[in-house]
């Protein structure tokens, strides 16, 4: 373990990925709690359930029927965060003569395409009651997606032509990508799981952003992976990262061939994972049959170990981050896959972390040390809890 006397003490650590810095103040586990309480998770949904717009064969919002799919089902979002088709906005037109404004007052639009991506047919589980092999097929549509939706001069191009010859296409649909006229930068890929992270319908899905702009959270990793790079004779940060926290075995939770599971040094959120890719993987379509099919077992490894920890159905955000859809050979080569998970429970089922007050006019704060997580975690293996339940 680090020095030990970080257990105890108020002190602030570094999250290189974004070069900010979070307090850590494990003391305050101690402090009584009266604040709000969520209830716990109970799983006692319907395995397909009529009013669901995600279940097969159902209408949605907007009057479409899914197909009675098996497996996984993309779709275009019917209430899509941004658009392809909006009205002309030039930023240097409209503040042209105003200096201020033109300092003060920015904005540019922002094109895109959102979908939504349900993981399974059955409307009553999660990614934690699924197999690995059930949740392959899941990559397999991201990486798909991801594929069809790189420019013409992308520097993963033939690679991702390779992979859509070896991945079978969906049998209910693949979504279209948009035209080339409106090539898109980024791809966010991200669950949100569970009422306390403001999940609509429990139905098990992701969604998918597709943005002409590359985001700040991916944009940010992207500049501090290519200035430790620059500065480090072309040694990766993550690859630095990895072989680091395997070393110290303090701070990982799982680990296969292929990918890293820890509660990273920086993390922010009480059991905050970071899955990383143990070798050079850009982005999804890097990714050899065997290393999905790891990839797919680390997911499960934490979204089990999640639900396990508290007994309940672990509420939580988690987000891929890789190369930008469209970028050159630098930022290709820069991008090194891996997946956050970021889930708001502290001290039970029922007590979630809250980022208010300091959090929002300082900087992050979290109560417990990621290694007094990695252990609970750790812990935490074996069959789902709920298995023994039924």
């Amino acid at each position: 373990m680090p020095d030990k006397v970080l257990d105890d003490i108020s002190h602030r650590r570094y999250n290189p990925l974004t070069g900010s810095w979070l307090l850590v103040s494990p003391h305050r586990t101690k402090r009584p709690w009266q604040g709000q309480q969520e209830a716990p998770s109970k799983n006692k949904l319907p395995e397909y359930d009529p009013k669901c717009y995600l279940c097969p064969g159902n209408k949605r919002a907007q009057g479409d029927s899914n197909p009675q799919y098996q497996s996984t089902f993309a779709f275009v979002n019917d209430y899509s965060a941004v658009k392809e088709e909006q009205q002309e906005y030039n930023p240097e037109e409209v503040n042209k003569n105003d200096e201020l404004a033109s300092l003060l007052l920015q904005a540019q639009p922002v094109t895109g395409r959102c979908y939504v991506l349900t993981f399974s047919a059955k409307h009553h589980i999660t990614l934690a009651d699924m197999a690995a092999q059930e949740i392959l097929p899941v990559i397999e549509t991201w990486t798909r997606i991801y594929a069809s939706h790189l420019s013409q001069s992308h520097p993963l191009r033939a690679q991702a032509a390779k992979v859509l010859d070896q991945i079978p296409p969906n049998p209910d649909g693949e979504v279209e990508p948009p035209k080339q006229s409106h090539q898109l930068r980024y791809m966010q890929i991200f669950e949100n799981k569970g009422a306390a992270m403001g999940c609509s319908n429990p139905h098990p899905h992701c969604q998918i952003w597709t943005t002409s702009t590359l985001p700040e959270e991916p944009g940010k990793e992207l500049a501090q992976m290519s200035k430790y790079r620059h500065d480090r004779g072309g040694r990766h940060l993550l690859e630095d990262y990895v072989k680091l926290e395997i070393e110290k075995k303090e701070r990982v939770v799982f680990q296969n061939d292929a990918f890293l599971v820890v509660c990273p040094w920086w993390a922010v959120w009480p059991y905050e994972v970071l899955v990383i890719a143990k070798r050079h993987v850009r982005a999804l379509v890097d990714l050899t049959d065997d290393e999905r099919v790891q990839f797919a077992e680390a997911i499960q490894e934490v979204t089990r170990r999640y639900d396990n920890l508290f007994e309940t159905s672990f509420p939580y955000s988690s987000g891929l981050h890789q190369a930008p859809l469209d970028c050159s050979e630098e930022e290709a080569e820069t991008s090194w896959f891996h997946m956050h998970f970021y889930p708001p429970l502290l001290r039970s089922a029922t007590v979630r972390k809250f980022l208010v007050g300091y959090e929002m006019m300082a900087e992050p704060q979290r109560d417990i040390t990621p290694e007094q997580a990695t252990l609970k975690l750790r812990d935490c293996g074996g069959e789902l809890y709920r298995r023994s339940l039924e």
